[in-house]
């Protein structure tokens, strides 16, 4: 497969996994092992690319933002709540990250982890749906910082590949007494601080296993992450209004099985 193609598919497949409770970086890892794409400068590649999925985030919740900018400039009380939430959120998987990441990078990134990882988190969601407390809190407004650091712990699982940034805090978020609306879109204001803040970490660690031609690579990777990922956005919060996650525990469960059938026996 030409690169610059590979690059578009993976930054599509990248877009099109961030925000879902499937896992991103399993589908990458599993992606690249099938194409033969496991270097250093390949696992760089998948990581730069996140910025793509980041700011489609950003470009939705644009107004929202702007607003939460605006208030804290005037000590509005609900906008500086829901900025010391998502730094209380923030610090658990920052810590462990730094403190474990090179650990995980080196003997977790392997398609069978992903694969054990994306059954686990299956069966963990339809459990949570099944067997969840009703929901105390209906939108992020409501959060206190208790609430936003129970949600941050329950991201460092996130650090496995296979367990879903985004699945790991909404199930921790249903578990914890949050709504579904609630807690998917507190996950997308926290994909934020996180995603921003390990992508550039990793890329100013690992610049140096970039050539120019990955930087071609990481550019057609950007937007076409950042195209799929505002699509999955949108589309996320549209279905969660009206369905549960099951969906997704079934693909989760499904997806392992393949993976672990094609890469792992």
């Amino acid at each position: 497969m030409n690169d610059l193609l590979m690059a578009l598919t993976l930054g599509i497949l990248e877009g099109a996994t961030e925000f879902l409770p499937i896992s991103s970086t399993g589908h990458l890892i599993v992606a690249q092992a099938l194409l033969a794409r496991t270097s250093e400068a390949d696992k760089t590649f998948a990581i730069a690319i996140q910025l793509g999925a980041i700011l489609a985030v950003c470009w939705h919740y644009r107004g929202k933002i702007a607003a939460v900018l605006t208030g804290l400039m005037h000590r509005d009380a609900p906008a500086v709540r829901l900025v010391v939430n998502l730094i209380v959120a923030f610090l658990p998987a920052a810590v462990v990250g730094l403190l474990a990441g090179k650990a995980i990078k080196a003997h977790l990134f392997s398609p069978s982890v992903v694969a054990t990882m994306l059954a686990l988190g299956g069966v963990a969601i339809l459990l949570v749906e099944r067997f969840r407390p009703t929901p105390r809190i209906a939108c992020v407004e409501e959060m206190t910082w208790i609430d936003a650091l129970k949600v941050g712990c329950a991201q460092c699982l996130a650090l496995i590949p296979g367990t879903s940034r985004s699945g790991a805090t909404i199930l921790g978020g249903l578990l914890f007494g949050l709504s579904r609306t609630a807690v998917t879109e507190f996950s997308f204001f926290l994909a934020i601080p996180t995603m921003f803040a390990a992508t550039l970490y990793t890329l100013a660690k690992d610049w140096h296993a970039l050539t120019v031609t990955n930087l071609h690579e990481i550019a057609v990777g950007f937007v076409a992450a950042f195209v799929a990922g505002l699509i999955a956005v949108r589309w996320l919060l549209a279905y969660i209004s009206r369905h549960s996650f099951a969906l997704f525990a079934w693909y989760r469960i499904a997806l392992a099985a393949v993976v672990w059938w094609v890469l792992v026996r």
